[in-house]
């Protein structure tokens, strides 16, 4: 059986995802749903019940519940207040009145004793409860947010697997053919990787070198600096000598009569001069 494809996995994925969109606004719909049917439309209501109706957000919900906590307080007092009254009415005025003896008084405290420890312990373990799915919730969020991230990553490889399976299949046609220009991409795996780490080893003293290269740097440019304030005053003392003999060449050749090749001149006069002399002394002989 063929594995599934990832534009398979992630069409279902996307799907999934869209089917149980989590967020607060859904999770909190039930809980609206219940209050608004239970609301009497001609009962006054408070302002902040009715703007959470309204518009349900997460501050909304943690104001909500502060709210209803504070008026279950009061119920639960005014009830008590009122079921005492009751029976302390009905007691006085019943026929024959009932009358309570201080044993009676003593077993109902020990039993209110009782009670309000089971329901302290109910109470530790609601709270405990209600942290761990706080905690949860937050854990769930966590990875909820990481899901989505991880569904874009997802949502991007099946076009890099495409290049990367397009790539391949150049390398194999190209391999089958053996056209390709670089002999060394035709290596076997195991040459490959010597060819690698050779061509690591060669990076890495490279990266010596230059290192080395660069650490040299500030004391050459200081060498640098160095010899060309040294010559500097070579330069200047060179163009004040070329200068000067352009000078002087130019005053010798007007003292000569302008002529430019006049010493050359005169060498070729002497030198036919020394031959004459030459011969003639010769012939004398």
């Amino acid at each position: 059986m063929a594995p599934p494809r990832a534009e398979d996995v992630l069409a279902r994925l996307q799907s999934l995802s869209d089917d149980q969109e989590i967020s607060i606004l859904k999770l909190s719909e039930p809980i609206v749903v219940a209050v608004t049917q239970l609301q009497d439309p001609h009962q006054r209501t408070s302002d902040i019940s009715t703007s959470s109706l309204d518009a349900t957000t997460p501050s909304s919900l943690e104001a909500d519940l502060t709210h209803y906590r504070e008026l279950f307080a009061k119920l639960r007092f005014s009830y008590v207040e009122q079921v005492t009254k009751e029976k302390f009415i009905r007691a006085i005025v019943g026929d024959p009145p009932l009358i309570v003896t201080p044993q009676e008084n003593a077993d109902l405290e020990k039993e209110n004793l009782e009670a309000k420890a089971t329901l302290k312990a109910l109470k530790t373990e609601v709270a405990g409860m209600v942290a761990d799915l706080e905690s949860k919730a937050r854990e769930l969020s966590r990875k909820y947010e990481k899901v989505k991230v991880e569904k874009v990553k997802l949502g991007e490889l099946p076009g890099k697997i495409r290049d990367l399976e397009n790539a391949v299949a150049e390398l194999r046609a190209t391999r089958a053919t053996g056209s390709s220009p670089n002999p060394e991409l035709n290596l076997p795996l195991g040459k490959t990787l010597d060819l690698v780490e050779s061509k690591k080893r060669q990076r890495a003293e490279l990266d010596r070198q230059l290192e080395q290269l660069q650490s040299q740097v500030p004391r050459k440019k200081k060498e640098l600096e160095r010899l060309q304030a040294e010559l500097q005053p070579l330069e200047t003392k060179r163009q004040n000598s070329m200068a000067a003999a352009k000078e002087a060449k130019r005053r010798k050749e007007a003292a000569l009569g302008g002529v430019e090749d006049d010493l050359e001149e005169r060498g070729r006069f002497f030198r036919a001069s020394e031959a004459t002399l030459q011969q003639m002394l010769d012939i004398g002989g």
